[in-house]
C-alpha cells in the first residue's frame, strides 16, 4: 500500500460491500485491526461505516456490529431499509448508503489528503474522479481474486490505488479459532450471548 506518513486519511466503508467480499474471501475482518493498520500508515482522521438497518425487526444481527463500532473509534452512518413489491410480486429490500457515501466524502474533502473507500461498487467511479479534480488521493479496497471480481474494473481503474482485500487477511483478519470459541460459547437456544458479539461473529443484511 502506497501511503504516505503526513496524509491525513479517512476510511469511508460501505458496510454491506465489504462483508460480502469479505465472506467471498471466507474471512471475517477485525475492525480494532483494521482501524489500528490504517492508522500506522497516516493520520487517520476519520472511520466511516455505511449500513442501513431494518426497522421493524425486534432483533437485527447487525445492530451489536453497530454498537462496538461506535463505541470502538468508527462514526456510524446508518438509515432505515425500506421494502417494495416488484413487478413480478416478490418482496424486496432496499438500502442502498452510496448517497450517504459520497456525499460526506465530498464535504469532508477539503479536510483530507487521502480517501479510502471500501467498496467494488462501479458507480462510485465519478465520485473517485470527482476526488481527485479537488487534488485529493483516493484509494479503493475490493477484490478481484474472487470469480466474479467484486470490483468494478472502471471504479478499479479511476482510483490512484487499489488495494485487493486478500492482501490484507493476514493483517485485519480475525483468527478462525476465535469464532469457533465463542461459537461454542452459545446459549442453548443457539444465540449468541449478548455480551459477546464481536463484528467478525455478525452477519450484514
Amino acid at each position: 500500500m502506497n501511503f504516505y506518513p503526513t496524509e491525513r486519511i479517512a476510511l469511508f466503508i460501505d458496510g454491506s460491500n465489504l462483508y460480502a467480499a469479505a465472506k467471498s474471501l471466507s474471512f471475517d475482518i477485525d475492525y480494532k485491526r483494521l482501524l489500528t493498520l490504517f492508522g500506522s500508515k497516516g493520520q487517520l482522521v476519520r472511520a466511516l461505516y455505511y449500513t442501513a438497518l431494518s426497522e421493524d425487526q425486534e432483533y437485527s444481527s447487525i445492530r451489536p456490529l453497530i454498537d462496538w463500532l461506535d463505541y470502538n473509534g468508527y462514526t456510524m452512518v446508518t438509515k432505515p431499509t425500506k421494502e417494495f413489491v416488484d413487478a413480478a410480486g416478490r418482496r424486496k429490500v432496499k438500502g442502498n448508503m452510496d448517497i450517504e457515501l459520497a456525499v460526506d466524502a465530498m464535504e469532508l474533502a477539503e479536510h483530507l489528503d487521502h480517501l479510502v473507500i471500501f467498496s467494488g461498487d462501479g458507480d462510485f467511479r465519478s465520485l473517485v474522479e470527482a476526488l481527485q479534480h479537488k487534488g485529493k488521493r483516493v484509494s479503493v479496497v475490493s477484490t478481484l481474486t474472487t470469480n466474479p471480481p467484486m470490483v468494478a474494473d472502471e471504479l478499479r481503474r479511476q482510483a490512484d490505488q487499489f488495494i485487493d482485500l486478500a492482501s490484507l487477511q493476514n493483517e485485519i483478519g480475525r483468527d478462525p479459532s476465535q469464532r469457533t470459541q465463542r461459537e461454542q460459547r452459545q446459549r442453548p437456544d443457539g444465540e449468541p450471548p449478548t455480551d459477546e458479539f464481536e463484528p467478525g461473529d455478525l452477519i450484514e443484511t
